[in-house]
Parts: structure tokens; C-alpha cells; sequence
């Protein structure tokens, strides 16, 4: 028999040995799924964000059936949402303090001073890469609206000054800006703890200000000011510790020379306008 017959033949039969094989398999060996699983990702807003700590809806949904999480680890589910799955799973809905994302940042075009104007791709990571930006200040945020993009739920906006604005109603804590950031300037935090530096800088005194007019100097007054415990000083920086002291209060942030630490009440930045740097300064090289 011609060979060009042969071959195509038996490779034939062995692909459908394989497939009775595979079809055996799968008949008597398949693992039954919860069916509440499935019930409870319809449930789901189905947006895969994973703020849950889980990869996706499904797996939350495993992880809610199998009673190793509670409904409410879903901070994008409206209250109503999570009310209707612990109803399906007889569950706890459980409470979670609402996180959001907040900027260790508030030098914006009004308050840090150029040494360049950075004519390339609107990203900050290209212009971290290819340039660093224009910005003196190498810690600080780039303005070019990274995160603006990554956020799956149109939840930061770019305001005059060239500072990201988080909605604090609709960010989710999902966790994609923290991601996309290229200087790691976002950190999710409980909206109720309202003390928050927004410098990165690690640098002190003239040195700081001569990069920006809101970066810290180090004078560590907000440390004074402060419950014991509550704040210490890392890389020139303060640090605010609730796991350390308290109760918080914003007279640690009254004596504050530049504003670089500041009592959050609700967003970041909303009526934020630019402050005038001299012209004269504006794109000079800092001392």
C-alpha cells in the first residue's frame, strides 16, 4: 500500500484511540462543581479586578462557597450585591472598611519645579525611561495620566495643576494604578485614616525645597505634634504608624512648613489650583 496513504492512516487511528481515552476520562473522572459557584459569580459584578486578593470572579466565588471568605472582600459589589450573596450562601456579609487610593504626591505644575519640558509619549512610563521627565524632583509624580488609563473604572481624572484626582466614591481599591505607577507613588489605604504625606522625596531641608515648594523638609514637627508612636521618621520622611500610637489628630499636621502632610477628609487634590512658582525659577536647575 502507498506509504502517502499508510501514514495519514495510522496517525488517524491513534488520534482516535486518544479520543475515546480522553472522552473515558472525562465521563467517569470529571469533578463535579459546586453549582452555587456559578450562581454566585452571576451574582458578581464580574469585573475581574481583584481587589478580592483573588485572580478573578470565579475563584472569589470558590473561595465565598467554600466559606474561606466573607461577600463584603468584594469592594466593588454595591451593598445590595453582597446582601444577595450571603443570602445564597446563608453567610455573615461580613464589613470591610472602604480603601482607596491615595498619591505620595502633591507637587503638581504650580509646585515643582522644571529643569525640562518633556516633549515625547504621553506616559509616565516612557518618560521615565527615556528621560525621567522634566520635573527637578526624580521622586515625584509625572502627571501624564498612566494611571488615568489603567483604572477600569474611570475613577481618576487629571486635574489643572497635572495631579491625578482619585473619585473616592468610585475607586474600588483595585489596585491597578499601584500597579502602572512607575515611581510606586499610589498606596491604598482605609479612608478613614485621614493623615497622609503626600512627599517622597528622601531628602532634607533646602535640598527638598529647592525641588518642590510641598516636599517635606524632615523638620519633624509633625512628629512632635503627634500621639506618641503615631509618627517616626524613615529616609528623611515621616511615617504614619496607626499599629504604633494614637489617636490621630490634625494638629500633627498644623506646624507643617510646607504642606507636605495633610488631614484627608474626603478626595485628593479636587480644588487643588496651581500656585504660582516665580518665572524666573520655573525651569531653573535647583541649587
Amino acid at each position: 500500500m502507498n506509504s502517502f496513504v499508510i501514514a495519514p492512516a495510522i496517525m488517524t487511528g491513534i488520534g482516535l484511540v486518544f479520543a475515546v481515552i480522553l472522552a473515558v476520562a472525562y465521563r467517569f473522572l470529571k469533578v463535579q462543581e459546586d453549582p452555587r459557584i456559578e450562581e454566585t459569580e452571576d451574582l458578581l459584578p464580574g469585573s475581574n479586578c481583584g481587589a478580592c486578593g483573588q485572580p478573578g470572579c470565579h475563584a472569589f466565588a470558590e473561595q465565598l462557597v467554600q466559606l474561606t471568605t466573607s461577600p463584603s472582600k468584594c469592594t466593588v459589589a454595591s451593598q445590595e450585591t453582597i446582601d444577595a450573596v450571603a443570602e445564597l450562601l446563608d453567610v455573615d456579609p461580613g464589613q470591610q472598611e472602604k480603601r482607596v487610593a491615595r498619591l505620595h504626591c502633591a507637587g503638581g505644575k504650580g509646585q515643582a519645579y522644571q529643569i525640562a519640558e518633556y516633549r515625547g509619549f504621553e506616559s509616565c512610563l516612557a518618560a521615565s525611561v527615556v528621560s525621567g521627565g522634566g520635573k527637578g524632583c526624580s521622586w515625584g509624580c509625572f502627571g501624564l495620566g498612566d494611571c488615568q488609563r489603567a483604572c477600569s473604572f474611570n475613577a481618576i481624572n487629571t486635574n489643572s495643576n497635572g495631579l491625578p484626582v482619585v473619585d473616592i466614591e468610585h475607586c474600588t481599591a483595585c489596585g491597578d494604578c499601584v500597579d502602572v505607577c512607575p515611581r510606586d507613588l499610589f498606596e491604598l489605604v482605609p479612608l478613614s485614616q485621614h493623615l497622609f504625606v503626600q512627599c517622597m522625596a528622601p531628602l532634607a531641608g533646602d535640598m527638598a525645597v529647592a525641588l518642590c515648594t510641598t516636599a517635606c523638609d524632615a523638620c519633624e514637627r509633625c512628629v512632635a505634634d503627634a500621639a506618641p508612636g503615631l509618627i517616626h521618621m524613615k529616609d528623611n520622611l515621616p511615617v504614619v504608624d496607626y499599629s504604633g500610637g494614637g489617636p490621630a489628630h490634625p494638629a500633627a499636621t498644623y506646624r507643617c512648613p510646607t504642606g507636605a502632610i495633610q488631614w484627608l477628609e474626603g478626595g485628593q487634590f479636587a480644588n487643588q489650583a496651581p500656585s504660582r512658582i516665580q518665572s524666573e525659577n520655573r525651569y531653573a536647575r535647583p541649587r
